[in-house]
């Protein structure tokens, strides 16, 4: 059998052993089954109560899920805009960054829940509990939560404005760091002296007057310890672990450079073949234009210097990836998880990030012009230079970002969160004007000299 053989061979056996999880983001069989089988996903649940299934990244925009049971389910970034979740259990759930605009959850029962930075906006929450869950960073725009039960819940940098808190209990509940709680109603809920307010300090009578809302003084009382989610499990437990693949023992796949025809199955199948080949071979040029990458693991890869315009990542795990200098023009990152990418010097006009997760990536002096970050998740990514020229930035999240010297001129800014992320007097806002320490004291950010 010759090389060339030998390598195929190492694709095609690794092909067949790849985790459900690493491709699809979730337990495609548990999906299935709590759509379209009400009575066998309540059946499981109780057979396994303790068990975290893992959805996280399931797609279940406008799905029936009334009554279901979902307590220590692990839905991160899951898509649930538009679901049905009335009198849903949700305790303890791990729904950090899920989308959950204009769901109905009346009487869900979110305790001990984390929704973490979790965008809520618009959904209909009334008389849903939320005791001692961690929303913190949440977005809560125009939510309905009346009669909702908040108490001792985290609100930490949760977006308030035009929230509907009436008859809320909001006894201990930590408001610190939240905005527009001014815009929110109040009337009538319920605070006590164990309650943070925004600026850090607990509330007074005086404060919940101001708002109409009622004051309970109760006996004072430390925070709870919010709950860490355990890790999430397969169904099948032998389904083997994300992101490994069976080679046939004494296999040796050589790594000479790979004909460009090939270049495409080598790497969606064999990241670490091909990373050793880009490594053996830094000059060999790298050109794939509108490949179809959906839902491929990716993790770690090499293409830097790639030339890979119009290509779709969808749903990729594209986590550690090395892009530097990369064309991506027009590209599609929908949902792709990105964390720790480098994307330095890239060329991404008009590139799609569409809710992609991109938390500590560099993308600093990238072309990012008119580029779609809408509830892109960019929690301490380095944007230091980088030309975001009418890019859309609705819903996205910059906290602790490096903003020194990125060009924002003509950008869409709305429910952008700014929080601690770095502004320089060299870095260009909407109007084209340089940034003051007014405009980012306002938003939350940090103002430095250059």
């Amino acid at each position: 059998m010759n090389n060339k053989q030998l390598l195929f061979r190492a694709i095609l056996l690794s092909a067949f052993c790849i985790s459900p999880s690493t491709v699809f983001g979730f337990d495609p069989e548990a999906v299935t089954i709590l759509k379209n089988s009400r009575e066998e996903w309540q059946a499981l649940r109780r057979s396994n109560p303790e068990k975290t299934i893992d959805l996280n990244k399931a797609k279940l925009e406008d799905a029936n899920l009334e009554g279901a049971n979902l307590s220590n389910v692990s839905l991160v970034r899951a898509e649930l805009s538009g679901a049905n979740l009335n009198r849903a259990n949700l305790q303890k759930t791990n729904l950090a960054m899920a989308f959950i605009k204009k769901a109905d959850m009346k009487d869900a029962d979110f305790s001990g829940a984390s929704l973490k930075k979790a965008n809520l906006k618009e959904s209909f929450m009334k008389g849903a509990s939320f005791s001692r869950a961690n929303l913190h960073g949440a977005n809560l725009r125009w939510a309905m939560l009346e009669s909702a039960d908040l108490s001792q819940a985290n609100l930490s940098g949760t977006v308030l404005f035009e929230a509907n808190l009436e008859n809320a209990n909001l006894k201990g509940a930590i408001f610190k760091g939240s905005v527009f709680i001014d815009q929110a109603n109040l009337s009538g809920a319920l605070v006590s002296n164990n309650t943070i307010i925004p600026s850090g300090e607990k509330a007074t009578p005086s404060w919940a007057s101001l708002r109409k809302a009622r004051f309970f003084r109760e006996s004072d009382t430390e925070p709870p310890a919010y709950l860490t989610p355990p890790e999430p499990t397969m169904l099948n437990e032998q389904a083997s672990a994300p992101g490994s693949r069976l080679k046939p023992n004494g296999l040796q796949v050589k790594t000479a450079p790979v004909d460009s025809r090939k270049q495409q199955e080598l790497l969606t199948e064999d990241v670490e073949t091909w990373n050793s080949m880009r490594e053996k071979n830094p000059e060999l040029p790298i050109t794939m234009k509108q490949e179809k990458l959906e839902n491929a693991n990716l993790k770690g890869v090499n293409l830097q210097q790639a030339s890979m315009a119009g290509s779709d990542f969808e749903d990729a795990n594209l986590d550690d990836a090395l892009m530097n200098g990369a064309d991506l023009t027009g590209s599609n990152f929908q949902k792709a998880d990105m964390k720790a990418a480098k994307l330095r010097g890239a060329k991404l006009h008009k590139a799609n990030f569409d809710r992609a997760f991109l938390k500590g990536s560099d993308l600093s002096n990238t072309d990012l012009t008119q580029a779609n970050l809408y509830g892109a998740i960019m929690t301490g990514t380095n944007l230091s230079g980088a030309d975001l020229t009418g890019a859309s930035l609705f819903d996205t999240d910059l906290e602790e970002a490096d903003l020194s010297g990125a060009i924002l001129k003509d950008v869409t800014m709305m429910d952008t969160n700014l929080n601690n992320a770095i502004i320089t007097s060299e870095t260009v806002l909407p109007s084209g004007k340089k940034a003051t320490a007014d405009w980012a004291v306002q938003r939350g950010a940090i103002f430095r000299k250059p």
